[in-house]
């Protein structure tokens, strides 16, 4: 009788445990969907590259198929995946805490109960550019303007309007997408494009290449006055490196965003999605620069939506507490 040596006893071992975890995988795969669609906003924004990047990268890991799809952005997103037509969406805190509370701008008092987090992405800021030629470079020069403010729904749409008129300033909006927006700004169709997006906006980038800009945001003190209504917004900064027209730092005031699911996602699935996207920060990084905040450690500035169980499961496992009312 032939005796194996040391080594092909571990390799048979090591063979039989891969095994045995591709049949417990596919065991756990059989409450999947066959794909999954992450939604996103309008093609542009740093939403629609960052999503369409990490469900690729969810699909290559898993074996799975996984698409980004074009949506109005976060209010859209959040009652999507109420819904169960989309399995995975990016949200803001603002519009969320909205869903959240039965005031979505696009269903009013639609319970979005069964949202759940999946993964901390990286804060929204809120960003305008204008032509250099038009003299606009601050907040309190769009007064009598009109402005893009982004698809209709969408955090910049939601934001820039309310936080304007709470300054006393008037402007006159139009919707659209990023790319569009940007197109009209150019054209001299509308006097500034104020948006709201990761850093930096892909729309704003492209527009400074082929224009002289101007790119700013709201003050400390604009900051100052509108604080107390909107508790979700903090003081933020647009560094000078991440615009080559920007000679210096600007302030900026941002929120956090989150990647969400159903509860009812399977929790194996939920578990793999956060494994890849958590565990593969160079893979996100190439995606985006924006991904130099989606760390597990950002977890900690989630305390509006519980997580969904395959979500917690993975954090726990590595070390990162998540509060009993926060959990499934």
């Amino acid at each position: 009788m032939r005796i194996l040596s040391k080594q092909a006893l571990i390799a048979g071992c090591v063979g039989l445990a891969m095994a045995a975890g591709a049949v417990q995988a596919a065991e756990d795969r059989s409450d999947w969907p066959r794909s999954i669609t992450v939604g996103t906003a309008s093609q542009g924004g740093v939403y629609y590259v960052y999503g369409a990047g990490w469900a690729n990268l969810v699909g290559e890991a898993l074996g799975i198929s996984a698409g980004a799809e074009v949506t109005g952005g976060p209010v859209q997103n959040a009652t999507l995946v109420q819904m169960g037509e989309h399995a995975f969406g990016m949200v803001t805190t603002g519009p969320l805490i909205a869903a959240l509370n039965g005031e979505s701008e696009l269903a009013p008092g639609m319970s979005h109960d069964d949202l759940r987090a999946v993964f901390p992405m990286y804060q929204t800021t809120l960003q305008i550019i204008a032509l250099k030629s038009s003299g606009i470079n601050s907040v309190d020069d769009l007064d009598g303007k009109t402005i893009g403010v982004g698809p209709a729904g969408g955090t910049a749409d939601m934001y820039h309007s309310q936080l304007l008129e709470k300054l006393g300033i008037n402007v006159r909006t139009r919707n659209g997408g990023a790319a569009d927006q940007a197109g009209q700004l150019q054209d001299g169709l509308i006097d500034a494009f104020a948006f709201a997006a990761g850093m930096p906006i892909s729309a704003f980038s492209q527009l400074e290449a082929q224009a002289d800009v101007n790119i700013f945001s709201y003050e400390p003190e604009h900051f100052a006055r509108i604080s107390e209504h909107f508790p979700e917004l903090s003081a933020a900064e647009i560094p000078a490196s991440i615009y080559s027209s920007m000679p210096e730092d600007r302030a900026a005031i941002s929120l956090w965003n989150w990647a969400i699911t159903h509860k009812n996602m399977p929790e194996s699935l939920v578990y793999g999605v956060t494994k890849t996207v958590m565990e593969n920060h160079d893979r996100m990084m190439q995606i985006h620069a924006a991904s130099s905040e989606t760390i597990p450690e950002n977890f900690k500035y989630n305390n509006v939506l519980p997580w969904h169980a395959g979500a917690a499961r993975w954090f726990e496992e590595n070390g990162f507490e998540i509060p009993e009312n926060m959990k499934d």
